[in-house]
């Protein structure tokens, strides 16, 4: 864990850090949050992440963290820490409010945490959840700390033995799993869904993307019933820790892992983000 933390403009230490127990994120989850991280000393994509950061705000009318505020938080705790390889968190509440759904009218809340990145296993077994996602909720799209859905669905995951859950949109749709988004191919076609399910508009998802369309290799954002997940032939998650992360088991059915196309996905992804020098 962390030694120290940025808070509201301050280094100090973890032991010593106080948030309000009225603090609207507690309560009532009324904030957004940016997870990225920094290998050998360089933190990954900072700019998309604090441009998504920016957008979470505006669906759920906070006022964001100016962009040189954010750069100078993210390096004054990698250097109080002396981490090189990080997983970094940047959250933003609404600050203090009432007991109910109301917000105050003070300051908001901003901190910074680090930790030691921690490396995945070469894959990943995954399983599909029974609860759905609202693709048409007024928190759609935005990286809310309102993760209680997210952080049961995990749990139960766990419980069958798998690393991460994937959950359907109310129409019946893969949506995305709790930390992460899903590529599935079909018939030797790669797809992943469409913003419009009601996914998060990953940063390595959207780098993927690009760099599938730099390398020729043909990706393609559409629907995908939940029947596709026992249709595929490959499958993998993205995101700022995973990278490209091969699925091996997908509701208990064993997969091409890593297969052709992942392989050569993960090597487009990498070489994309090395020579846009990301």
């Amino acid at each position: 864990m962390s030694s120290f933390i940025w808070l509201n403009g301050t280094i100090c230490r973890l032991a010593e850090a106080r948030i309000s127990p009225l603090d609207h994120g507690l309560l009532v989850g009324d904030g957004v949050f940016e997870t990225l991280v920094a290998r050998q000393g360089r933190p990954f994509a900072v700019r998309e992440h604090w441009q998504r950061l920016v957008n979470s705000c505006e669906i759920m009318g906070l006022t964001p963290l100016p962009l040189e505020d954010y750069l100078a938080a993210i390096e004054a705790v990698l250097k109080a820490n002396q981490l090189s390889d990080a997983r970094l968190r940047v959250t933003l509440t609404s600050g203090d409010g009432p007991l109910g759904s109301d917000r105050g009218n003070g300051p908001k809340t901003v901190f910074v945490t680090a930790v030691p990145l921690k490396p995945w296993p070469p894959t990943e077994k995954v399983c599909l959840v029974p609860w759905t996602l609202n693709e048409n909720g007024p928190l759609a799209g935005a990286k809310s700390v309102s993760y209680g859905g997210n952080v049961r669905a995990l749990a139960l995951a766990k419980s069958k033995d798998c690393g991460e859950a994937l959950m359907a949109n109310t129409r019946g749709e893969v949506c995305e799993g709790t930390g992460s988004n899903v590529f599935l191919v079909l018939q030797g076609r790669l797809v992943t869904p469409p913003l419009s399910s009601g996914c998060l508009p990953g940063i390595t998802r959207d780098f993927v993307i690009r760099a599938c369309l730099a390398s020729g290799i043909s990706c393609d954002e559409e629907a995908l019933p939940v029947s596709a997940l026992a249709q595929c032939e490959e499958a993998f998650l993205t995101s700022s820790t995973r990278d490209v992360h091969p699925i091996s088991e997908l509701d208990g059915r064993s997969l091409i892992t890593p297969g052709p196309i992942t392989q050569k996905v993960a090597a487009a992804f990498h070489q994309f983000v090395a020579e846009q020098a990301v």
